[in-house]
């Protein structure tokens, strides 16, 4: 186990490394066993670490950077209500993700995938905030947002002949995540790319249709270099065709050319998707503690960022700007302090003279790896206030996570 104290330096070093990327949050994954994946010879590639939940990390990882960060959680966990209740109350986040069960075989504990999103948009407190004098006090946290994932490999047509459908549905189960509340999705590792430019496309016809707007969709993009990387990736569900894994794992530098790849694919998707208005964002992650990997990450989000900026065919900047904690984070934390009682006095002088927050108290012994947090930009249209998509105007993700301007496609 992670030793108390370190807990700390591996946020304060991952937040150090990360901020001279120009992103507008970071992802904290909520990392599963998933042993439902696991079938015959498809055994998992690497061993399971349970690790630290992803809430009270998310939120040192929030005080120690200084940006937003969006929070996973899978739905499959019987306290799935009172950890809402935490991350909130807290935690102080205001945006999470939902995960639905690992499998669709066995049994899991918690509800299902339309109870958590009803858990979110209608919790229990929210009946006594109605009556509650103080609603606008900076010291109760904003609302949880949610969002939830999509997954392209879902939408072909080999996927729905399996299901004993025609045509693929994943749109459709964008559009009723979407009714129950969800403000966002957020893809999987892109490395198929005619599936993704299927789903936006249907999901965009659809909304279209129904007379609804778009949420913000933001694509997932990962480096590999390893062929127990390119397994791992494949049994955590992403389909990556046969000509790709040669061309990246033949290649004198994978790292690169799985960089080029994704950046190709990007492009792809951004002209295929010109005026279906659906609001892109791009996510990168690294699904292994391996350096080369790691350091892949950083480079392949500078380059999807530039790529993703460019097609909006506007000016735009990097600007650095100095981030205060909010208010009502602030104010909470001094409310801690005169909470305590004098017998408290000495322990609470040592944990002032040393700067550590509360919040480290639950993070001691806790287990951290290096897969837990992804760096990430979402984008929207923010200089747009005649658009009413989901971006830094509009609500959902666009004013929790998004803090530069950005574009729509």
């Amino acid at each position: 186990k992670t030793p108390p104290g370190q807990v700390e330096q591996i946020c304060r070093k991952f937040a150090n490394r990360s901020r001279a990327l120009a992103t507008d949050g970071f992802i904290v994954y909520d990392i599963q066993d998933e042993p439902g994946r696991s079938d015959g010879d498809n055994k998992r590639p690497f061993p399971f670490r349970r690790l630290m939940d992803s809430s009270p990390y998310a939120a040192l990882l929030r005080q120690t950077s200084g940006n937003p960060c969006l929070v996973y959680k899978c739905i499959a966990d019987a306290q799935l209500e009172q950890w809402l209740e935490d991350a909130s109350s807290k935690h102080s986040h205001t945006a999470i993700n939902l995960v639905g069960r690992p499998s669709s075989q066995g049994d899991y504990p918690g509800p299902t995938l339309n109870e958590a999103m009803s858990m979110v948009a209608t919790p229990k407190s929210s009946d006594s905030n109605k009556n509650n004098n103080n609603q606008n006090n900076p010291q109760q946290p904003p609302p949880l947002q949610f969002g939830c994932v999509c997954i392209a490999e879902r939408h072909t047509l080999e996927s729905a002949r399996a299901r004993g459908k025609d045509y693929p549905t994943e749109h459709w189960n964008m559009l009723r995540k979407q009714t129950a509340g969800a403000s966002w999705f957020i893809s999987q590792a892109v490395y198929d790319v005619e599936p993704t430019i299927r789903l936006l496309q249907d999901y965009a016809s659809t909304c279209r249709q129904r007379g609804v707007t778009p949420n913000k969709v933001v694509l997932t993009f990962c480096p590999v270099s390893r062929p127990k990387t390119m397994t791992f990736m494949q049994w955590l569900g992403i389909r990556v065709p046969e000509s790709v894994q040669r061309r990246i794992l033949e290649a004198d530098n994978s790292v690169e050319e799985s960089i080029r790849v994704c950046c190709s694919h990007l492009e792809q998707i951004l002209t295929a998707c010109v005026g279906w208005h659906v609001p892109l964002g791009i996510s990168c992650e690294s699904v292994s503690i391996f350096k080369a990997e790691i350091d892949g990450v950083h480079e392949l989000f500078r380059r999807l960022q530039i790529l993703l900026l460019n097609h909006g065919g506007n000016p735009w900047k990097v600007a650095w700007v100095q981030i205060d904690e909010p208010l009502f984070q602030r104010r909470r934390r001094q409310q801690y302090d005169d909470d305590e009682s004098e017998d408290d006095a000495n322990h609470r002088s040592l944990q002032r003279s040393s700067r550590v927050d509360p919040v480290l108290t639950a993070l001691g012994g806790a287990v951290i790896g290096g897969l837990l947090v992804g760096a990430g930009v979402l984008l929207g249209e923010s200089n747009n206030n005649n658009n009413n998509n989901n971006s830094s105007g509009g609500g959902g993700v666009g004013n929790r996570i998004v803090l530069s301007s950005a574009r729509n496609s």
